[in-house]
C-alpha cells in the first residue's frame, strides 16, 4: 500500500530527514511539481525547492521514518 505525506523541509532539517530515510528498507520518493528524487540522497533533496510544500511517497511502514516525517508535516 503506497503512503503520502505533504512535508516542508529547510536546508537544515535535509540531513535528519535522509538519515531517517536511508534506515528503511522499501523506496522513497520526494515529489515536487514534476520532479522526483529519492528521499535517501541528501543532494537530491537538496536540490528540490524547498520554500515549497514536498510529497513524499513510500510503500512501507517504518516507526522512526514516521516520527521523522510527523515532525516535518504540513498540517
Amino acid at each position: 500500500m503506497e503512503h503520502k505525506r505533504e512535508i516542508r523541509l529547510t536546508a537544515s532539517d535535509v540531513k535528519e530527514f535522509v538519515t531517517s530515510a536511508e534506515k528503511c528498507d522499501f523506496d522513497i520518493d520526494v515529489f515536487y511539481n514534476r520532479f522526483i528524487v529519492d528521499a535517501k540522497s541528501i543532494l537530491g533533496v537538496l536540490s528540490l525547492d524547498l520554500t515549497k510544500t514536498l510529497t513524499v511517497q513510500y510503500a512501507g511502514i517504518n516507526p522512526n521514518f514516521e516520527a521523522t516525517l510527523n515532525k516535518f508535516c504540513v498540517a
